[in-house]
């Protein structure tokens, strides 16, 4: 069996506990329980560096637990590339999070973790290219996996992909409580508004083996959106009548940063946490990863009595929807991503939560109606995104989305209000890995009302595909078959390819 394949079954079997442990160690050992039951991850690669992640689990465990990590140039562990001590404390979940530095750029690794007598099972992890290198890049974007909507197959199908990196857009776990004879699998407690309340949550969504092996497969980049704090929160406003939100939200960011594969420099303070970042791909590519959640005005004109909240209103009734000063990524974010654009690279890639084209429709009245959660809530912010790409001429630009659970494919143009504006560039957001999808009336009616959206489809559950060089992108729409099975076949729903310097999609 091919080691890759040899790996993978490793981690679908569940075969975390005292691997490669002495045979006296396992049986005096063997009835304990399992000290790496969530598995392990990695993320943030650079030239030099990447997070190694774990988190140590079972009943009684020390206040303090020295965890030993090892960094390996092959899976045998035969040639240690780095290793270390880190300890794991309570009072982040003893959660590990490792970083090893002075890595050779752009190659693969393997990591492990071991403490308290057990070894973890492996993951495989990789560095990213040298700044001024060329490069090749195999990516995934995925999000939205409501844990009782479904099995989660479409793991399965990235990890056998075998992907350089993993852009995970948000909604990695959801606050609500199970859903009595509509789930297809339960979950665990109510509704989740506390710090220990997220903690075991994240502990059952991480039990799953198919998304553990795609967080062993590869490193990933994270980004929230709203179901990991609340649904629809919007900066400090949410939560429950007469309840703190804002300790709610730091609970949040919490138990999501001791559940990823983040460096301590990300560790939460007051209450926040700074989760943007920039990626060089090597000469490739320059990846920005944005925050639509924590620094966003609130949502226009919502429902009476409420002071945030998604919904749709009628454009011409809501003149909120036209104040210029309105942003979905704060100022001091929109700034850093104007000022961070690469123009030496072939393609920027800007990773974000949500579809960005205009996806509006008309009610019965013939009146254009637009959802305020998403940037058709926020459209002088989308304008002024889109606009100062288009005036720096940002060579390949594509934004990639999640949240709306169904695969759009789209041209963005410089003024997204004036379709014959210049292209500025192409946008792939992709559908959910399990949450169900809107009614196929409900993309019939966006795609027949907004020509620029090229490709949708909310029938499936999935992730995108991508492969790219300095010529093209190629993206691959992945659709699970049976979303209940855990075994599904994943196939390809459709293919699309881009040309570097040519800002359009073609089919196939």
């Amino acid at each position: 069996m091919p080691a890759r394949r040899r790996w993978l079954a490793q981690v679908l079997a569940g075969s975390a506990t005292c691997v490669g442990a002495p045979g006296w160690l396992r049986q005096a050992r063997g009835a304990d329980t399992a000290r790496f039951a969530l598995g392990v991850a990695s993320g943030c690669p650079r030239p030099d560096s990447v997070v190694l992640w774990t988190r140590l689990t079972g009943p009684d465990l020390p206040p303090q637990v020295d965890v030993t990590w090892e960094l390996a140039h092959d899976e045998a562990f035969s040639r240690i590339a780095a290793g270390g001590v880190e300890r794991a404390e309570v009072a982040w979940a003893h959660s590990v999070h490792a970083e090893p530095a002075g890595l050779e750029p752009g190659r693969s690794f393997w990591f492990r973790f071991t403490a308290l007598g057990q070894r973890g099972a492996p993951g495989r992890t990789r560095t990213a290219p040298a700044a001024g290198a060329r490069a090749t890049l195999r990516f995934a974007i995925a999000s939205c996996q409501r844990w009782e909507h479904g099995h989660w197959a479409a793991w399965a199908d990235v990890a056998a992909f075998a992907p350089d990196l993993v852009l995970f857009l948000g909604d990695y776990i959801y606050e609500y409580p199970s859903m009595p004879g509509a789930a297809v699998r339960s979950i665990a407690g109510g509704l989740v508004t506390t710090l220990e309340g997220y903690r075991e949550r994240y502990a059952q969504y991480k039990s799953d083996p198919l998304l553990q092996a795609a967080h062993a497969a590869a490193p990933w980049l994270v980004a929230w959106d709203d179901h990991e704090v609340e649904n629809d929160h919007a900066g400090l406003l949410g939560g429950l009548p007469f309840t703190d939100f804002a300790a709610q939200r730091a609970a949040a960011y919490q138990a999501w940063w001791e559940h990823q594969p983040l460096p301590l420099a990300m560790r939460p303070r007051d209450g926040g946490l700074p989760m943007h970042l920039r990626l060089d791909w090597g000469r490739l590519a320059r990846i920005q990863l944005v925050d639509n959640r924590q620094h966003r005005d609130p949502q226009a004109c919502p429902r009476p009595g409420r002071l945030f909240g998604s919904g749709s209103v009628v454009v011409d009734d809501c003149a909120e929807l036209r104040d210029a000063r309105r942003t979905l990524l704060g100022s001091a974010q929109e700034q850093w991503l104007a000022e961070g654009w690469s123009l030496e690279r072939p393609w920027n890639l800007l990773a974000q939560q949500t579809l960005m084209a205009p996806h509006r429709t008309r009610n019965r009245a013939g009146q254009i109606v637009a959802w305020t959660d998403g940037w058709d809530g926020y459209p002088a912010a989308r304008q002024r995104l889109l606009g100062t790409a288009a005036a720096r001429r940002v060579p390949g630009l594509v934004v990639l989305g999640g949240d709306v659970h169904a695969h759009y494919v789209a041209h963005l143009n410089a003024d997204p209000e004036d379709a014959r504006s210049p292209v500025a560039g192409v946008e792939f957001c992709g559908t959910s890995i399990s949450s169900r999808g809107p009614a196929p009336a409900r993309v019939e009616a966006v795609l027949s009302h907004n020509p620029h959206l090229l490709h949708g489809d909310g029938r499936h559950r999935g992730s995108m595909l991508f492969t790219l060089d300095e010529r093209r992108l190629q993206a691959d729409l992945r659709a699970v078959e049976q979303p209940a099975d855990p075994a599904s076949t994943v196939r390809s729903s459709a293919r699309f390819t881009v040309e570097a310097g040519r800002a359009r999609v073609e089919r196939g």
